[in-house]
């Protein structure tokens, strides 16, 4: 199993789908990418490398729960790289073009086999050889069927080599009130064999193989799924929230912050010495989160803590030592 770092590439691909989630409102400030990837560098057998990077672009899609999907798979600029790159005769190169409106699994392969002049070539033979291999890689995968065969497909960049590959949402029948969303492809990649090269001085080639998931699109799909709806967007995994009524609290809020971490409770509170009580409150609202804890003069000197719910807007007062207690029941009956 290929190693990049000190993870491997399941513990890359849950990571990968932590960042996918949308970041929270208090880090609006940030940098925020557009895309995620995942590449696989270093000289390795045929098609293994690429195989995986298929099983996990799969694997992510449906982790996410976006829908049907198809990965449509062929190889940058066919003709261009079949006789440019390839040393095929013109007339093969045009052969293998009239399958350029076909489309399909290992079945076209097989055909595409059959084809005497593509069978007579030894060049369309290797390159043949390869995608039936990737095609038995991804039948062991369990992902065959997720895979469609396309000459028609290209991708816009210059530097990719061999398989290309990108991944629709296939169209569901609307529900009422539901609008189609036409955006496009939600994934992409292929292999680069010769970009390192172009950066190293010496000009060393590492063959490299990735996937890039188009995280923007697939907010913007989860978005309006969720309105569609009547679901409120979150912004952020918070389950509490950690306010003051009043000035001279960070301590004591930072204080109970550290306890909900410690209890495995994801927590956040406002970056400021003396914030509102009201500006707090709202934050909450407007994110979503859904427990307040409140602690002030009275509840300081009463050793108590409130626990307000933000969508009743009621609150209770618990007993200091047992208001993480509390909070985690809640949690769970929610």
């Amino acid at each position: 199993m290929p190693l990049l770092g000190l993870l491997p590439r399941r513990a890359w691909a849950s990571l990968l789908s932590q960042l996918l989630r949308p970041p929270c409102a208090s880090c609006t400030g940030a940098v925020r990418c557009q895309s995620q990837d995942f590449d696989i560098a270093g000289q390795f057998d045929p098609m293994i490398p690429d195989a995986e990077c298929l099983k996990i672009m799969c694997e992510i899609l449906s982790g996410l729960q976006l829908g049907d999907f198809l990965i449509k798979m062929a190889w940058k600029d066919v003709r261009h790289e079949m006789v440019v790159k390839k040393g095929l005769a013109p007339e093969v190169a045009d052969r293998i073009g009239d399958y350029v409106q076909c489309h399909g699994g290992v079945s076209l392969v097989e055909q595409m086999f059959q084809d005497p002049r593509l069978s007579q070539n030894k060049q369309a033979l290797e390159g043949l050889g390869d995608l039936k291999l990737l095609f038995e890689y991804l039948t062991l995968f369990g992902i065959a069927d997720k895979i469609s065969f396309d000459l028609s497909l290209a991708r816009g960049l210059d530097y990719y080599t061999g398989v290309i590959y990108e991944a629709v949402l296939l169209q569901t029948p609307t529900q009422a009130g539901e609008e189609p969303l036409n955006v496009g492809s939600v994934a992409a990649g292929g292999r680069y064999d010769g970009l390192v090269g172009m950066f190293d001085p010496k000009g060393h080639k590492v063959p490299c193989v990735g996937l890039s998931i188009g995280v923007e699109r697939i907010f913007y799909i989860v978005e309006q799924r969720m309105k569609t709806k009547g679901e409120k967007v979150r912004t952020t995994e918070t389950q509490v929230f950690v306010a003051t009524p009043q000035k001279n609290f960070l301590q004591e809020r930072l204080k109970l912050i550290a306890e909900l971490w410690d209890s495995g409770i994801k927590a956040e509170m406002l970056y400021k010495n003396n914030p509102k009580l009201l500006t707090q409150l709202h934050y909450c609202e407007s994110t979503g989160i859904p427990l307040v804890v409140i602690i002030g003069e009275q509840e300081l000197k009463e050793g108590v803590i409130k626990i307000r719910s933000v969508a009743s807007r009621e609150e209770v007062a618990i007993k200091r030592e047992n208001f993480v207690a509390e909070i985690q029941k809640r949690l769970s009956e929610s």
